[in-house]
C-alpha cells in the first residue's frame, strides 16, 4: 500500500464489490475483497472487518471469526463496529458457541440506539433460541416487532413483556 487513500473511491469500489456479490463464485469473490482490503495499511480494522464480512458472507465462519475479532480489537469505529459485533455473534451461534453471542448481544443492546437496534435483537433471540431460551427470544422478537406494527402497538409491547417476566 503506497499514498493516501481515495476514501470515497474506496468505498465506491467496495461497494460495487458487494452489489456484484452472488454473480461470481466464492473464492473469486473473497480474492476481489482480500484485494480491496490489501490497499489500506496492514490490520486495518476497516480492512479486517470487510475481509470477515467476505469469509462469513461465502460460508467460512471459522475463517471470519479472528477477523470481527481483529477489526473490534484494532478499534472498528461507527456503524461498521456494531455490524461487527451482530456477525460476529451470529457466526459464533453458527459455531455452536450461542452463548457467547448471547454475551456479545447483549451487552449491544446497552449501546446508543441506532438503527441496527432490531437487527441486535433479532440475532440475539436466535442465538436464545439455539441456547434453548426460547420464550426469551419471542417475548425480545415480538418487542421489537410492536415498534413497526401500524396497530396494537402497546397490546404486543406488554404481551412480549409479560412473556418476557415469565422467561
Amino acid at each position: 500500500m503506497s499514498g493516501a487513500i481515495d476514501w470515497n473511491d474506496w468505498e465506491r469500489r467496495l461497494a460495487e464489490l458487494w452489489a456484484a456479490f452472488g454473480a461470481t463464485d466464492a473464492e473469486t469473490f473473497v480474492a476481489r475483497i482480500e484485494a480491496l482490503a490489501a490497499e489500506l495499511p496492514e490490520n486495518h480494522a476497516i480492512g479486517l472487518f470487510e475481509r470477515a464480512c467476505a469469509q462469513d458472507s461465502t460460508g467460512h465462519e471459522t475463517e471470519a471469526e479472528p477477523l470481527y475479532r481483529q477489526a473490534l480489537e484494532t478499534g472498528l469505529t461507527g456503524i461498521r463496529r456494531r455490524r461487527a459485533t451482530i456477525q460476529l455473534a451470529s457466526t459464533l451461534r453458527n459455531l455452536g458457541r450461542a452463548g457467547e453471542g448471547i454475551a456479545l448481544l447483549s451487552a449491544e443492546r446497552t449501546e446508543p440506539s441506532d438503527e441496527f437496534d432490531d437487527a441486535v435483537v433479532a440475532f440475539l433471540a436466535l442465538c436464545l433460541v439455539d441456547a434453548g431460551r426460547a420464550q426469551e427470544a419471542a417475548a425480545l422478537s415480538l418487542g421489537a416487532l410492536s415498534r413497526h406494527l401500524p396497530r396494537y402497538n402497546r397490546s404486543l409491547k406488554r404481551y412480549a413483556d409479560a412473556l418476557l417476566s415469565d422467561a
